[in-house]
């Protein structure tokens, strides 16, 4: 299983709520994920905050992160958000399979 976790900043706080609602109406629609959710940061820690939008996804395999990425509106949904937000941190891994 793949994990695509991606945070993001608005350049203005007041459009975070916007960026959360544009990711998840545009987003949340693209086959290929077994799990995908969009929230804004709680923002509860005590040494930084400065992440206001979260994408938390899975998939299958790389192959299925490929296709989601490659679907028209990943790119229209990036058009929209991108000038929104100030920054954009993406981690992908395969998660670790441990039994318990």
């Amino acid at each position: 299983m793949i994990r695509h976790i991606v945070f993001f900043s608005a350049k203005d706080p007041a459009e975070a709520q916007r960026i959360r609602d544009e990711l998840r109406a545009r987003l949340g629609v693209i086959p290929h994920s077994d799990h995908f959710e969009v929230e804004l940061n709680a923002k509860r820690d005590g040494y930084a905050n400065d992440i206001d939008v979260v994408v938390y996804a899975e998939f299958a395999d790389f192959q299925a992160l490929a296709a989601y990425k490659a679907d028209p509106r990943y790119s229209a949904c990036t058009a929209v958000v991108k000038p929104l937000r100030e920054l954009r941190f993406a981690v992908d891994y395969e998660a670790a399979r441990i039994r318990a």
